[in-house]
Formats: structure tokens, sequence, C-alpha cells
């Protein structure tokens, strides 16, 4: 009977072509098993039946024996090419960069790469501003409104998406994102009025939303104790593709098609043909990446999230209940204030520095884009060194290092600013330059190694709250520039903001981790005395069945009442005075303590 119900279980799934018992073994053959084979096998016993999800089954023969339900009520058998941690969700506890295994390091270079496409699409337009205003005739203060309409976008968007990547994951709406934007990136050759380059500029901006994927992504591959550093490894190198898209705009594809491809006309009708043409480039590309990655990663390491629904395996959420979740976490709002002041910043300088340098220091479009690309460039190891930073200090002094090192990096940052705004020397201006964009990106990379502590039920909320406070940041910066004749005076604007914004690190208060001035409340436990000693763990008799005579081993977990980390199930079913539970059970030789209303 036994094996008939897991041949029939499986059957339903259509997926096992044979299944044969022998002894004491189960041997199955699956058609679909070998592109599988890097996925995780999970047998679960239900109703004294054998389980195998359909999506994570390899060849073979699985031992089914005597003490095999003994060991545990579910036995995983892994075949990750990274360690993981099963209590944290098949979360890798390692990485290898050279590696595009899947699912970890897949999702990983998908999420970074597919980022990079999303962030060069949406600065693609930054290096050729000075000659887009000339071509549509336009006045300064209008490509600064059309800077601050594309900020928008991208927070708008970020708001929207982070509740849909813990409803669906972030592959597909990555994958939507590159799809989407680059329709309107290369049809920005066709612009002809202000108010058509306000609204390719407002749409082009969703691509800014790519960052709340990408965080999400790894953060579902990656454990705690290496977030800090894959995030902002991610980020950082995603963040790239806005530096990228100086170079390779502004001193590459425009002067090789104004010369070579558009040579033998004038000019400043060359000018004009060039970078009217260009944008097909990385709106090709950004389409591209976007079908690849749909079809060649993973939402979570056990599959994507539509699957594993179908399965059981993970309930459906309700991103409108996963905003209201995260958005009623103060802590998600003091962070977006802070991130505002850093990615904000770099938003600001992707946006301005190519027309800075040009105006104030009287440079070519391909110098002062190659200059102002330096910025961008500081991804490359900025802030994955902000994140490997906060787990460092994580590691030394808990999760108050965390909060300490970002804001003293916040403090450093805003210092920088002051220092760039005020040298009127050119090579002064470049290296204050570097040292500040190495500050801005470390911070960032520290602002998302406390994100994911925030709320772990509404990660893609408290992802999309945080990230929106970056575009939004730059929406007041874009403001001052605007409304502020003096560019000096905007960066003294900016510059306070930011250490303003430091302070606010005072007041964060993550829940069970606490904050710089505040300790973490202790979680509740239940200890028994066995003996003379406290025990965490209890052996409880499990009654006899006529088809199971074993005993379970209950571990009891320390939770907080009402956490969200607390296994649902266990919760549940425990009564609020869980010594009664335990007097039920009629052990004498244990001593029970005094719980009072609490649940663990």
């Amino acid at each position: 009977q036994h094996f008939d119900e897991s041949h029939q279980a499986m059957a339903n799934e259509e997926q096992a072509s044979q299944c044969v018992p022998c002894n004491d073994m189960l041997q199955l053959k699956f058609p679909t098993a070998e592109k599988n084979a890097n996925k995780v096998v999970r047998l679960e016993k239900q109703h004294n039946a054998v389980m195998l999800n359909n999506n994570f089954v390899q060849p073979g023969k699985i031992p089914i024996g005597d003490n095999f339900w003994q060991q545990s009520l579910s036995q995983h058998v892994t075949s990750f090419q990274l360690p993981v941690d099963p209590d944290q969700d098949y979360k890798a506890t390692n990485f290898k960069l050279g590696s595009m295994q899947r699912p970890h390091m897949r999702a990983f270079h998908c999420a970074w790469c597919s980022f990079f496409c999303a962030f060069f699409m949406w600065f693609a337009i930054a290096p050729l501003t000075p000659e887009i205003q000339i071509s549509v005739g336009l006045s300064e203060n209008e490509i600064w409104v059309t800077n601050i309409v594309s900020v928008t976008g991208c927070l708008i968007s970020r708001f929207i998406l982070g509740p849909l990547c813990d409803k669906y994951g972030a592959r597909i709406p990555m994958s939507a994102i590159l799809v989407i934007v680059a329709i309107p990136t290369a049809l920005t050759g066709l612009v002809n009025s202000f108010s058509g380059l306000i609204a390719l500029r407002f749409f082009i901006g969703f691509a800014g939303s790519g960052f709340v994927m990408c965080q999400f992504w790894t953060t579902s591959m990656f454990s705690k104790e290496l977030v800090g550093t894959l995030n902002s490894l991610a980020a950082g190198w995603g963040n790239l593709g806005g530096g990228m898209a100086q170079v390779v705009m502004g001193s590459l594809l425009f002067p090789l098609f104004r010369d070579v491809f558009y040579g033998d006309k004038e000019f400043k009708d060359a000018s004009n043909c060039a970078w009217r043409t260009i944008f097909v480039v990385p709106a090709v590309i950004a389409f591209t990446v976007g079908i690849l990655i749909i079809r060649n990663s993973d939402d979570l390491p056990e599959g994507n999230i539509t699957e594993l629904k179908k399965m059981g395996r993970i309930v459906n959420v309700s991103a409108k209940a996963s905003f209201r979740e995260g958005s009623v976490n103060m802590n998600s709002w003091l962070l977006a204030i802070q991130y505002g002041a850093c990615f904000g910043v770099e938003l600001t300088m992707n946006n301005a520095a190519a027309s800075y340098f040009v105006k104030e220091f009287k440079l070519s479009i391909e110098t002062a884009s190659a200059i102002a690309s330096l910025f961008g460039f500081m991804n490359v190891f900025a802030r994955g060194l902000g994140g490997y930073a906060s787990d460092r200090f994580n590691s030394i002094f808990g999760f108050r290092g965390r909060i300490l090192i970002h804001m003293v990096l916040l403090i450093l940052e805003g210092i920088c600013i002051f220092c760039f705004a005020t040298t009127k020397d050119l090579w002064a201006a470049i290296i204050f330059l570097t040292i500040f964009s190495v500050f801005v990106q470390a911070a960032e990379g520290t602002t998302y190694g406390i994100v994911p502590y925030v709320c772990s039920g509404s990660a893609g909320t408290v992802a999309g709250i945080v990230g929106a406070g970056g575009p939004a940041g730059a929406v007041v910066f874009g403001f001052g520039f605007l409304f502020i004749s003096n560019t000096q005076h905007a960066y003294f604007l900016m510059g306070g903001f930011v250490i303003v914004a430091a302070m606010l690190s005072f007041f964060l208060n993550i829940r069970r981790h606490g904050g710089l001035l505040i300790r973490p409340k202790d979680s509740c436990s239940a200890t028994i005395t066995v003996n003379g000693a406290e025990e965490s763990t209890l052996v409880v008799p499990v009654p006899r069945n006529p088809l199971e005579s074993t005993s379970m081993k209950a571990s009891l977990p320390t939770v907080q009442e009402g956490s969200e980390d607390a296994p649902l199930d266990i919760v549940e079913r425990l009564p609020d005075d869980l010594s009664e539970d335990v007097e039920g059970l009629e052990l004498p030789e244990y001593q029970k303590t005094e719980l009072g209303d609490k649940r663990s």
C-alpha cells in the first residue's frame, strides 16, 4: 500500500515513467531527471506515502529503510554546487564568483547582468544631453526637468515592483522590465520636442527598478551571513552600467557613428544622426538579455515560484498584504531616506557630472563623459567593499556594527561633496570625484547589508521602499540644481542632506537586533530543567499507531510571539499555556518553568 500510494502520487504529477519496488529500495526513473541534476531531491512523508516533488528529482535509487523516517520528518538529499543552509530555505552559505552553476551562482550572475543592462539603458541618454539640447532646442532647465521625470519613473516603479517580487519572485519582473523598457529606449532617436523627451525618459526610468529585483534575487539565494557582500557585489556591478553608459555612448558609439557611419555629412548633421541612431544598440542587448534570463535561471534555490506553488511547497503571497507589512515598519522609511542620501547622489552625479565638466572646465563631450564615468566605475569594487565591511563589522560588533559603519560612510560622503564643490582645479576635482564616489557606493552597500533584517516576510516590499528612496533623493537634489542658480550652493545642499541623513542611524531599531542606542529585546524562551540542567530540547513520545512505533525528537525553537521567523505550523499547534501541555505528557522526571501567556 505504501508503494502504491507513492506511485499514484507521482503518476498524478505525470513525471514518473517507472516505479518499481524492490526490497527496501524504491527505484525511480524520470524522463527529465538529467536536466534537473543540479537541483534538490526532497522526500516528504505525507499520509504514509513518499512524495517526490516533480521538479527536484535525480535518477538513481533512494533507500527506504527501517530507520529512514526516524532520522527526521523530512529528508533532503542535495546536489547543490555550494554549501547550503536548510534552515534558511537552502540559501548558499558560500559563493564562487567564477561559477555559473544553477541555482545560486546562476541567479547571482543573472541578477547583476540584467541590472547592468537596465542601468545602461537608463543612463544611455545622460552623456548625450548636451547634443540633444542643441538638436531639439532645449534650455538647461528643461534638461533638468527631464532628469527629474526620469528618476520619478524609477521611484514609482520601485514601489510597485517590490511587492510583486514577494508574489512572483525576481526573475519574471526583471525580464519584463528589460523587454518593455527596450522599446522606448530604441525610439529615443525619434524625439523632436520637450514633451516627447519627457514621455520617453519617464518610461525609460522604469529600468531603474531593476535594482529591486537584483537585491531580492540575491537575498533569496544567499544566507544572511553573506547577504551584505553578495547584495553589494551584485548591485555594484549592476550600477556599473551607469558608468559604462557614459563611456560607451558618449566616448565610443557617438564619435564612431558620427565620424565613420555619417562621416560624409556635415559635422552638425552627422552629430544629429549619430545620437539618434545609437540608442538602438542598448535596446537590442537589453531585450535579448530579458529573454535569456527568463529561460535560464531560477527564482529560488528550490526552483521557480509558480511551480513551487503548484506543489504546495510555498504559500501564495498577497502583494497587498506584503506591502502593508513592509510599509508600516518605520525602519523601511529611515533607510529609504539614507539611501536617498547615497544612491540619490549617485543618480544626480550620473545625470549631471558630464555637463558639469563641460561647463565648469570647458571640456569636450568625449572627455567630460570619460571623466564622469569614473564615478560609475568605482562600482567595480566600492559597493562590494561596503557590503563586505558591513558583514565584517557584524561579525565583530554584532548587528550594531552594521549600523555604525553605515553611519560613518555617510558622514565621510557628505564631507567629500563639500570638497568636490569648492575645488576649481580640474585634477583636484577628478581626485575628489573618485574618493567621493567610493564613499557613496560603499554607503549603498552598507544600506543593503541592513535591509534583509528589517522584515523577512516582506523582503521585496522593504527592498522596494528603500530602493525608491534613491530616486526620491535624486528628485530632491534635481530640484535643488533646477532652482538654485549657483551650482556650488546646490552641491552644498546635497552634502548637508547627506550628513543629516547619517544622523538618522541613531533611530534605527531592527526587531530582535536592536540599534546603536537600543539593545535588542530578549526573545522569550521555554526552558525545561532536566536533572538540574536547563535544556531547550525535549524528547516527546509519539502515540503509537499500527504503522509506526518510533519516537519523534522535537526541538523547541526560541522565537518571539508573533515572529515572522517562527514556524507557523508549530506556533499554531501550541496552546497559549504550554505548561498544561507539558503536564499532559505525564513526564514526572521533567520539571517545567512557568511560561505565562508566552509561546515558544
